[in-house]
């Protein structure tokens, strides 16, 4: 792993990294969030007993469109063409719910920052949904879990 920060010239100035040499991979990332909130509310989603309505599946719909908007986000983000994002919501506990979101393409750069959106805002989606009747939920552990292809090859969480 190279401790050169590539965002940054010679001058120290922020910069899109030109990907145009590299060669076409396929590549794949995976990324999780953890929610914690209580029993009675993760009762409610898995219920579906919400005001917002169906709640796991406005969150897996939201990180699957985030993950689609990355570069509209992240400002040095390359625009990617994703050809698969899967967001799934497991439950852990009675009070905490796993989200993962993988992102697939075949390209010149890797997609880790897409599969952290991606599990980032499907979080912040569930948060929205829940506030009304539990406004003490907790987002933690947004974290890679894995990163397959590219030069820099593959990486997991485990191995780190």
């Amino acid at each position: 792993m190279s401790d050169k920060l590539t965002h940054l010239d010679s001058q120290g100035h922020a910069h899109m990294v030109d990907v145009s040499d590299k060669d076409i991979t396929k590549r794949t990332a995976t990324a999780q969030a953890i929610v914690l909130m209580q029993p009675i509310t993760l009762k409610k989603v898995i219920e579906g007993g919400l005001p917002k309505g169906d709640v796991l599946a406005t969150a897996r719909i939201a990180g699957i469109q985030a993950a689609k908007k990355t570069a509209d986000l992240i400002p040095l983000c390359h625009p990617l063409m994703l050809t698969k994002v899967t967001v799934d919501i497991n439950v852990l506990s009675d009070c905490e719910l796993e989200v993962l979101c993988t992102c697939s393409l075949s390209g010149k750069t890797g997609v880790e920052m897409e599969a952290l959106t991606g599990a980032s805002i499907a979080a912040l989606t569930l948060y929205d949904m829940c506030k009304a009747v539990d406004k003490g939920i907790v987002i933690q552990a947004v974290s890679l879990l894995e990163k397959k292809g590219g030069k820099s090859g593959d990486w997991s969480k485990n191995n780190a």
